[in-house]
């Protein structure tokens, strides 16, 4: 029988990020760390694209980026993507990094020069990879 108590929720997770924050703080100032999010809406109000990550330091870390199937292959993604690097180098940023899956936008990312610095194999099942991409802003 486990000594450990099994927690799942989200409150338990943000209680765990926010003791790491605490940690950290006593060996770096994290205040200038920045959200970063654009968002596209179509017409009707609905939501085509968003990108979401945010800056600290040297690095901007792209964590989400979708669009919607109908808004792909109108540049649209690419101008997102070029607008949010900009803002992070306007906030001193010099690296990107992000993570994508196989069947996502590694061919997209790699036409913007992001190159593959390290490949999760067999993720998250056999025959499956995630790829770690930087790019130099």
């Amino acid at each position: 029988m486990s000594k450990f108590i099994s927690d799942t929720s989200a409150e338990f997770a943000e209680q765990a990020k926010q003791n790491i924050a605490e940690f950290n703080a006593q060996h770096w100032n994290a205040s200038k760390r920045q959200a970063l999010g654009l968002k596209q809406l179509n017409a009707a109000g609905e939501l085509v694209a968003a990108l979401a990550g945010r800056t600290f330091g040297n690095w901007f870390y792209l964590e989400s980026f979708w669009l919607a199937e109908t808004e792909r292959g109108k540049g649209i993604g690419s101008a997102m993507l070029a607008e949010a690097e900009a803002i992070a180098k306007a906030r001193g940023c010099r690296f990107v990094v992000l993570d994508t899956l196989e069947f996502q936008a590694k061919p997209f990312y790699q036409r913007h020069g992001y190159r593959v610095e390290w490949v999760q194999q067999d993720y998250p099942f056999a025959g499956g990879a995630k790829y770690f991409m930087t790019k130099n802003l």
